[in-house]
């Protein structure tokens, strides 16, 4: 590893993290203008009237009072229907300018680009952004868009204002190819439990008068996809931590507060998908239990660095 930093790429990469919060914030405004004015105010229903056949075999048009009883749709304002897609293509350019951050940052030092907790989390949201974004592709989850923007943009914001530090060498612990493997993992199945628990916050909070938000039979198949391919990875994540602790400090288990907030974790979100395969315990009370999932994952990842250290406490928070 060179001892030298290369200034002009750590630069850049720190230019490139604003313009990712920028195009994020942007991208967000879109994703809500789409929410709120992109469809009608008013969910028309397609309703089959049977035609009333005349003598003659024409038909009669329905009487006056059904017509007036029929749904009205109010169609959306020309240039909302340009805010979705828009908003995708500004979180394109901003996912563009975060993978450029992380890797002009990797760069610049000569290793992995996340051995503290300012590139960690700048990777988690790296992640947050790709499963949506990949997600979109497949299942059209437009609809998650600026709260998976808000929850990217406040990671972002809050990494680069208290946790950014100046790049770096790092302890020896942590210039291992195991990083690659562990915390790559650990990266990528948090990215997507962060998917699953925006999906669990608007379940909980979502009326069922609203015709804004998406349905919770959605949210609730967005959350679930999310964790059944992100459990396994956070699994193998779990795992590959022992064999490293194994290499790095001769023993697979030592109870360091990382580890057992990591195996806590994996407990919580093996319970949500036992409740959520059992019957007579889905919908809320399955999406609860997904959530404190969820915060046991947040405390893991932040909260053990900032307030319980041990082994792990490496991670070069700013004081």
């Amino acid at each position: 590893m060179p001892a030298e930093v290369d200034a002009g790429l750590a630069l850049l990469s720190d230019q490139l993290i604003l313009a990712t919060v920028l195009l994020y914030v942007f991208a967000m405004i879109g994703y809500a203008l789409d929410l709120g004015f992109g469809r009608s105010k008013v969910k028309a229903r397609a309703v089959a009237e049977p035609a009333l056949v005349t003598v003659g075999g024409g038909t009669a048009a329905p009487p006056a009072s059904e017509e007036s009883s029929a749904p009205a749709v109010k169609a959306p304002p020309a240039w909302a229907m340009w805010a979705g897609p828009v908003a995708v293509g500004l979180s394109w350019l901003g996912w563009a300018a975060n993978l450029g951050s992380i890797l002009t940052r990797g760069l610049a030092v000569g290793r992995w680009p996340w051995g503290n907790m300012y590139e960690f989390v700048v990777a988690m949201c790296f992640a947050a952004v790709s499963a949506f974004l990949f997600m979109n592709l497949r299942y059209r989850i437009r609809f998650l868009g600026a709260f998976v923007m808000v929850a990217a943009t406040l990671g972002l914001g809050f990494s680069v204002r208290y946790l950014q530090v100046q790049a770096g060498p790092v302890v020896p612990a942590l210039n291992s190819y195991w990083v690659a493997i562990h915390v790559s993992a650990a990266i990528i199945a948090s990215g997507l439990f962060i998917m699953a628990g925006v999906s669990g916050v608007l379940y909980l909070i979502r009326k069922d008068t609203s015709v804004r938000l998406p349905s919770l039979a959605d949210l609730d198949r967005v959350a679930h996809r999310a964790i059944v391919i992100a459990f396994p990875i956070w699994t193998f994540a779990v795992i590959a931590g022992a064999l490293w602790a194994d290499k790095a400090w001769g023993r697979y288990w030592g109870w360091d507060p990382k580890e057992v907030w990591a195996f806590i974790t994996w407990i919580a979100y093996a319970a949500y998908l036992h409740a959520r395969a059992t019957a007579g315990f889905k919908g809320k009370a399955a999406m609860i239990v997904q959530l404190i999932a969820f915060a046991c994952l947040l405390f893991n990842l932040v909260g053990v660095n900032i307030f319980l250290g041990g082994l792990h406490s490496y991670a070069e928070v700013p004081g």
